[in-house]
């Protein structure tokens, strides 16, 4: 039976506390979501049971910590649909998987000359690596331009690609605009020319189900602390065949399989990128976060993000001087605003004190600030544990800070 909005909410026990003397209202879901009691117990249980290093030990503990960890990276296979386990790597997050995969594949694929295809809407992390792989093998960075509606100009992409393209990067969702891009036709563009394609999909993880078999995506990335899970803890899925041609990232413990000072030969998949001591916790709570994810339901999901989206849009075109970025007809749950003399940073304090949380500034998207105009954002984001009267707050707060600089 589905849960009520109440009961969900009663999950997530930071959601029950005030701030500056007012119920928090936390807007700020883009940037990390609220952990559910779920994943909370599962790390503090792990640490009051078998907390041990996995894969070296021969005792009990050591024994049932790697079956955990290996039955995580069963439970991600399946959320997302990978064909094989071997192809979830653990990471850090979406930042350590880009960086992964800019290093590993370029320093196989990429030489002087080539070309890497990002969008003019991403996130810093999947820019700056791909900048930095550009400049360690003089090759060269293409932009797909957006439109003024904060859609990506699928139009060009034919031309942008050409016999020197080595790779296309794209986020699945921007986390400003809340654009839903149009991944799988990408796809299906990029590889007419032999072109993979690495999906960033921090921000769309949490919001429907992704099928990498379906999308047929070579690599995709998510972090866990978007998706109710905890921080430092992340996913990159890469396609069984390119892992494989692929070099190590880092170098360390287990991710060998013999070495002498002569010589080192690596581990199978999917160890040989997992140097060092995983983030075994994290691992098993991040999956216990996708089960959480499926009792809820997409379906429920998606319902209450998109009434909270619609709602929110229809009474943010009320307010005199409200500018709404993003406004494309394929959203998910976040919206991009400014008013009009208010900078966003003001907005954004000033709304804090009324104990609402909402994220100010570039978003770690500088270059999709410049195509705009501006310096920055206000930016509110929601999940389904949100309400409409948390919406009518945001809604009341920023009138009355109109209202305030406005006299």
């Amino acid at each position: 039976m589905q849960k009520s909005i109440d009961e969900i909410r009663k999950d997530f026990p930071i959601l029950n506390q005030k701030v500056y003397g007012k119920p928090l209202v936390y807007l700020d879901n883009g940037a990390t979501s609220q952990k559910p009691l779920l994943v909370i117990n599962a790390e503090k249980e792990i640490y009051e049971t078998i907390n041990s290093n996995i894969h070296r030990g021969v005792h009990f503990l050591s024994g049932e910590m790697t079956n955990a960890y290996e039955n995580a990276r069963t439970t991600i296979q399946k959320f997302i649909n990978a064909k094989f386990s071997e192809e979830i790597i653990f990471t850090k997050g979406a930042t350590d998987s880009i960086n992964l995969v800019a290093f590993s594949f370029g320093e196989q694929f990429v030489n002087e000359g080539d070309e890497i295809i990002v969008t003019e809407m991403e996130h810093h992390a999947n820019i700056v690596p791909w900048q930095m792989l550009c400049q360690r093998k003089k090759a060269i960075l293409k932009v797909l331009p957006i439109s003024d509606e904060g859609e990506l100009i699928i139009s060009k992409l034919d031309n942008l690609i050409t016999s020197k393209t080595r790779l296309l990067a794209a986020t699945h969702t921007s986390n400003v605009l809340g654009t839903i891009n149009p991944v799988k036709e990408i796809i299906e563009k990029a590889h007419k020319q032999n072109v993979p394609v690495l999906i960033d999909g921090s921000q769309a993880i949490l919001h429907s189900k992704i099928d990498v078999i379906d999308l047929n995506a070579d690599f995709y990335v998510f972090s866990g602390h978007k998706m109710y899970a905890p921080t430092g803890i992340g996913i990159l899925y890469g396609k069984k065949e390119l892992l494989e041609k692929i070099p190590p990232y880092q170098g360390g413990g287990d991710m060998v399989d013999n070495v002498s000072f002569e010589k080192t030969t690596y581990a199978e998949l999917p160890f040989k990128f997992e140097a060092g001591t995983s983030n075994f916790v994290g691992a098993v709570a991040l999956a216990k976060a996708s089960e959480y994810i499926e009792s809820i339901g997409f379906e429920f999901i998606k319902k209450q993000e998109t009434e909270l989206l619609n709602y929110a849009t229809e009474k943010m075109q009320t307010v005199k001087g409200l500018k709404i970025y993003g406004t494309s007809k394929k959203k998910c749950s976040i919206i991009s605003f400014l008013v009009e003399n208010i900078h966003a940073y003001d907005m954004g304090l000033m709304l804090d004190k009324m104990g609402i949380a909402v994220r100010t500034g570039s978003h770690c998207a500088q270059p999709l600030m410049k195509r705009f105009g501006i310096e920055g954002t206000i930016r509110a984001s929601f999940s389904f544990y949100n309400t409409k009267d948390e919406i009518d707050s945001l809604i009341q707060g920023i009138e009355r800070i109109r209202k305030m600089f406005n006299d």
